[in-house]
């Protein structure tokens, strides 16, 4: 058993606890301090092209990345310190307390028919412009939300933490915080926003999917038929635009038995999303038990992601001398024959 994947796994644990208890820090919180380094980084080499973004996306990446490595080196030989240094990580880049609290507040102000309290509380969980949204519009938004910020801010980062330690925790916060600050659609970051876009788009490959196929799983904590949410998920998960979120929020309307998509309205401009589901519109009710399913979903990866951190080193000490060894083999992947593609003979 690998020490520093056991220190990993600890730190993880930890984390994961400090956010359950503590939640974000109020003040002074390490992703809003990146957000601003990004935006100085932007305002220097911003030009309307692909190139300019792929080399702000490589930086503002590649900086976090290069300190966690450096500090997983400095600590490789002190198992305990990295483990606080994962925990602290852990910690920092996870949201779960904040998106319940969130998706809880709202289901408050709803329940309660206040809709301009709840109006205002939408900024805090997506990007849409609430002031003509009615209960089951705003129910609609936080319920997508949740179902696609489970993935994001705390499967993925899990994932993350699991397969490669700091440096995976703090770079996928890194590319994430990106994709939310320039990888939307506008004119200004239509070239320039697209390499984060696309970096966080693989980077959550594994991960929403993984969110799908535990939200499907545990549909029955909160009352949710499994084989509906398999089917809606088989279904409608390919329909959403984006590549990642269809898989989380397929799966979340499936379990909770409502129907997910529509119009959405942002701030000068309207997206018209295919539906999700076959059920009603959301509901105050149903945001309480997508806020429970996610903390169910939450805990569930926290487990498989301990398992991973442990047992990652020991696959790839099996597992490197093996492909060495087939390198080494005349024929193998490290030699071709005579005439082969790629030989050179064409």
């Amino acid at each position: 058993m690998s020490t520093a994947g056991v220190a990993n796994a600890a730190g993880l644990l930890a984390g994961y606890a400090l956010d359950a208890w503590l939640g974000d820090p109020r003040r002074g919180h390490p992703v809003a301090g990146f957000g601003r380094f990004a935006g100085a980084l932007e305002q220097r080499l911003y030009r309307p092209d692909r190139r300019a973004g792929a080399a702000f996306t490589a930086t503002t990446v590649g900086v976090p990345v290069l300190i966690g490595t450096v500090a997983a080196a400095a600590t490789r030989r002190h198992p305990v310190a990295r483990a606080a240094l994962v925990a602290a990580g852990t910690w920092t880049v996870l949201g779960g307390r904040t998106l319940n609290r969130e998706a809880d507040l709202m289901r408050r102000a709803l329940r309660r028919g206040d809709l301009p309290a709840a109006r205002r509380r939408l900024g805090h969980l997506c990007g849409r412009d609430p002031s003509t949204l009615d209960e089951p519009e705003l129910a609609r938004a936080t319920v997508e939300s949740v179902a696609e910020n489970t993935s994001d801010a705390v499967v993925a980062p899990l994932f993350w933490g699991a397969v490669a330690g700091l440096p995976g925790l703090l770079g996928y916060r890194a590319a994430n915080t990106l994709d939310a600050m320039v990888g939307h659609r506008s004119s200004r970051y239509a070239r320039f926003g697209t390499p984060a876009a696309r970096l966080d788009d693989v980077l959550n490959l594994v991960p929403s999917r993984m969110t799908g196929l535990l939200t499907i799983a545990l549909a029955p904590l909160v009352d949710g038929d499994r084989s509906r949410a398999w089917r809606v998920w088989l279904r409608d998960r390919d329909d959403h635009p984006s590549p990642n979120a269809g898989q989380c929020e397929a799966a979340m309307a499936g379990a909770l038995g409502v129907r997910l998509g529509g119009r959405n309205v942002y701030f000068g401009r309207s997206e018209v999303r295919p539906f999700l589901g076959d059920g009603p519109r959301p509901e105050a009710r149903h945001i309480r038990r997508a806020t429970r399913l996610s903390g169910a979903v939450g805990l569930a990866a926290l487990v498989g992601s301990v398992g991973l951190a442990v047992a990652l080193p020991g696959l790839v000490r099996a597992i490197v001398p093996t492909l060495r060894r087939a390198a080494a083999v005349p024929g193998g992947p490290g030699h071709r024959l005579p005439g082969t593609p790629g030989s050179g003979s064409r």
